[in-house]
């Protein structure tokens, strides 16, 4: 009995030891899914075990061997896959930015629609309205200018037409003009004290210079859209394995061990036989005692 006991145990064991490796093998690679539910039918003719797996889990993951459940051996016969959309929906706000050649607001507002269809790098899609206490201009950047100017200055009654008399520059409007030309004038009126002076010259001289101005090149505009964006995410898909089930054979009644009489026998016969000769002991020593006094009376 106790040898029947111990080749139970290792074989139990050794059982237990295979097992993984057997799973192992037939799985591959791919890690072991678990079912999420099992579902039987009421007469044990077939066994469904439903797992959901995400976008990470590989299917092959899922047990394709025959089991033994609730006296019935099942084997797979189908893996139906069914997809479930999920509905996810959030908050979102999309900032835009564009060009305005002018800071005027009826313009700007031209340019921004009331309401604008989005769609998320993640993949979120809906429409967002104009928040119109978000809409701000500021200057895009500036610009430059340069043109030329110029200005004449006439200085009468000279003796002669040196220009040494003639200035070579000159201010104007807080700008540097550099003498260009001279126009020669005579003037034979140039009296002093009422006696003509004779010829004298007037010189229109030209002056010219350039002038640098600044000027804005543009406004840069933006405004915030807010509103609800949705999407339908696939991130879950389910398997059914379904199996078909016939009934185990009930097993065998065991035979009723044979009782061993020998168990019982052999403790009896030993202490039988202890008892004889204990019987057999006192027995002798009775009688060597009772001997001496049957001498002494026939004296």
């Amino acid at each position: 009995m106790k040898r029947n006991l111990m080749l139970c145990a290792a074989v139990l064991c050794l059982t237990l030891m295979l097992a993984p490796t057997a799973l192992a093998a037939e799985l591959g690679d791919a890690a072991v899914c678990y079912p999420t539910a099992i579902t039987q039918s009421e007469d044990g003719a077939e066994l469904r075990k439903i797992y959901e797996l995400g976008p990470e889990d590989d299917p092959a993951g899922i047990p394709r061997s025959d089991v033994e459940q609730d006296g019935f051996h099942y084997t797979l016969v189908d893996l139906l896959q069914q997809e479930l959309p999920e509905y996810e929906e959030r908050q979102h706000t999309e900032t835009v930015s564009l060009q305005s050649p002018s800071k005027d607001m009826a313009s700007i507002l031209a340019l921004l629609p009331q309401e604008k269809k989005f769609v998320t790098e993640d993949g979120y899609t809906g429409t967002l309205t104009l928040q119109l206490d978000t809409v701000q201009v500021e200057v895009s950047g500036y610009g430059s200018s340069t043109r030329q100017v110029s200005a004449t200055r006439s200085y009468p009654n000279l003796i002669n037409q040196d220009t040494a008399n003639i200035p070579k520059t000159i201010q104007e409007d807080g700008r540097t003009l550099t003498l260009q030309t001279i126009d020669w004038q005579t003037d034979n009126t140039a009296t002093l004290d009422g006696y003509a002076l004779g010829d004298r010259f007037t010189a229109v001289a030209t002056y010219t210079g350039s002038a640098t101005s600044s000027y804005v090149k543009g406004y840069t505009v933006t405004a915030d859209y807010t509103g609800t964006v949705s999407k339908i995410n696939l991130n879950t898909v389910r398997y059914v394995a379904i199996y078909e089930g016939t009934p185990l054979q009930p097993a065998e009644a065991a035979e009723p061990a044979s009782f061993n009489w020998a168990v019982i026998l052999v403790p009896v016969g030993v202490v039988t036989l202890a008892g004889a000769v204990a019987g057999a002991a006192l027995f002798l020593r009775h009688r060597r005692e009772a001997e001496p006094v049957e001498e002494d009376l026939n004296d």
